[in-house]
C-alpha cells in the first residue's frame, strides 16, 4: 500500500468508529445516506457515482472527500485517464481555487498507483 493510502484508510476507519461511538441518530443517518448514495445499486453505475462525488468534492474543496472518492473510483476499475478527465471538470466548475486541491489529488492518485504496483 502507498504510504498516503495506508495513513488515510487507517485514520478514516479509526475516526469513523469514534464518531459513530457517539451514538447520535443524525450522524448515523447521514453516514447511512452517504453510504447508500455510493454503494447501493442504482440507475447509475457505481463508477459514475464515484466520479460525481469526486467532482463535487473538488468543487467543495474537501481533500478528505477527494481522497475517499479517488480510492473508491480506482476500486471500481476506473482508469487514471477517466479519473483525470472527471477532475478536469471539477476544475472547470470550481475555478482556479481548486488547483491546490487538484495538486493534492494528483499526488494521492500517484500514491494509489504506487500501492497497486507494490509487491505484496
Amino acid at each position: 500500500m502507498g504510504d498516503q493510502l495506508k495513513e488515510f484508510e487507517e485514520y478514516r476507519a479509526r475516526m469513523n468508529e469514534r464518531v459513530l461511538e457517539m451514538d447520535n441518530r443524525v450522524i448515523k443517518r447521514v453516514f447511512s445516506v452517504d453510504s447508500l448514495a455510493y454503494t447501493a445499486d442504482g440507475r447509475l453505475p457505481r463508477s459514475t457515482r464515484e466520479l460525481l462525488g469526486l467532482v463535487a468534492s473538488l468543487v467543495l474543496r474537501c481533500d478528505d472527500c477527494v481522497r475517499y472518492h479517488l480510492v473508491e473510483a480506482t476500486r471500481t476499475g476506473l482508469q487514471r485517464d477517466e479519473i483525470v478527465e472527471a477532475m478536469s471538470i471539477g476544475l472547470v466548475v470550481g475555478g482556479t481555487i481548486v488547483v491546490p486541491h487538484l495538486r493534492r489529488a494528483v499526488e494521492f492518485l500517484d500514491d494509489l498507483a504506487d500501492a497497486e504496483t507494490a509487491p505484496t
